[in-house]
């Protein structure tokens, strides 16, 4: 008997009796649909996370100066631009960022959330950002210490009504040209990067308290380069400042990275807990498959006294306890993807959050091959059982 005649003869066994097969599935199907969510929920937690970090930057890298240290040589701007300069491997372009603290006040009203940081003419390109309308920061800008600004499409929209080319706001004690909109971000919502106004950062420095420059924003060429661009940042720092308690380099890509493992152990632990169904799916197969061989025997005697050997007996049983777990695990994994879709929708009316659900195409090879290599293990011994008939006490079963 060829395989195809085997897989043929199980699907009519299984079809004889759709009750019992649905309720042998039953373990199977539960355990697959379980794990295709888990895994599907984990990826769409990264890929929302992802989407969260890529905002903040993901090739860059963060470096906040919080000492001075016991050398008399101290990390200046021109010294930091330098530095990028030597290592245009790893380091692509550096922006100071400097935050300003004074209140932001647009015509009689006074702005809580906007958040007002100096930074350079490289700073758009380094965060991927684009100019909706007007224009970008200027070298021109930082050198002549300009109190022009541009503003984060938010505050465009809610106070300028789109119109914000041309106008003035106060920070602080100083009024700022707008000279630039930023394209929108995120959901230009108050208190996000769409809240945000840009300055040149000379002029962030000359108005603040202390009129230094402690905190940068580098690019780096990609997430999988931040680690030697820390230990090129870190190297230099420390030849500074002697004391590594002095500065802090920080990758947006290397948190993201951290996040990510941590989801990807949880989803491995929550899938195994999930997968103790299919053991239980395996040992429901082994059970019924034992009531099937007793039902058979003398089908079995039948066939042994035709001549059918034992690695045949043995192959039927085994092919069809293998058929009904990959059905299962068919149906498992159509169902998984439907309840993932039917959750994608649930979270996003929810919660407000666009979070996919999104099982791989990986996932649902793993979850079959499993269900029917369970099928196989679990259906050996009813098999084994099956074969070892002698076809006279089966042809002698009633």
């Amino acid at each position: 008997m060829s395989l195809l005649e085997s897989v043929e003869l199980s699907i009519k066994n299984i079809l004889a009796s759709k009750m019992r097969a649905l309720l042998t599935m039953l373990g199977i199907i539960i355990g697959v649909t379980a794990v295709i969510l888990i895994i599907g929920l984990g990826n769409g937690v990264n890929i929302y996370m992802a989407d969260s970090f890529k905002s903040l930057g993901t090739n860059t890298i963060n470096v906040m100066i919080t000492g001075r240290g016991s050398s008399s040589r101290k990390m200046s701007v021109d010294d930091m631009y330098a530095l990028v300069a030597k290592n245009p491997k790893y380091l692509l372009r550096v922006s100071p960022s400097v935050r300003m603290t004074g209140t932001v006040k647009i015509g009689n009203e006074t702005s809580s959330t906007s958040v007002s940081i100096g930074v350079s003419e490289d700073y758009f390109a380094i965060k991927s950002y684009t100019i909706a309308s007007g224009r970008g920061l200027q070298y021109s800008d930082i050198l002549d210490r300009s109190y022009v600004c541009v503003v984060g499409s938010y505050i465009a929209e809610n106070y300028f009504g789109n119109n914000a080319v041309g106008k003035t706001l106060k920070i602080g004690g100083a009024y700022f040209e707008i000279i630039g909109v930023n394209s929108k971000q995120g959901d230009n919502a108050s208190g996000t990067t769409d809240d945000y106004i840009f300055v040149p950062y000379t002029t962030a420095a000359r108005l603040s308290s202390t009129g230094t420059i402690t905190s940068y924003v580098v690019e780096i060429p990609s997430v999988d380069d931040s680690s030697a661009a820390m230990q090129i940042m870190n190297d230099a720092l420390y030849e500074i400042f002697m004391n590594s308690n002095y500065y802090t380099v920080r990758s947006m890509g290397e948190i993201l990275n951290t996040f990510t493992s941590m989801v990807n152990i949880m989803v491995m632990v929550l899938s195994i807990i999930a997968g103790i169904s299919l053991v239980v799916g395996g040992i429901g197969i082994m059970n019924i498959m034992l009531v099937s061989v007793t039902e058979r025997t003398k089908e079995i005697g039948i066939r042994k006294a035709l001549g059918a050997k034992e690695r045949y007996i043995l192959t039927q049983f085994v092919i069809e306890a293998a058929t009904t777990s990959a059905i299962g695990g068919f149906i498992g994994i159509a169902l998984g993807y439907i309840l993932s879709s039917i959750a994608t929708n649930f979270i996003k009316a929810a919660l407000q959050a666009n979070l996919p659900v999104s099982p791989t195409a990986s996932s649902a090879l793993m979850a079959f091959g499993i269900s029917a290599g369970i099928g196989i293990i679990f259906g050996y011994l009813p098999a084994k059982k099956a074969a070892a008939l002698n076809p006279i006490d089966a042809l002698r079963n009633e």
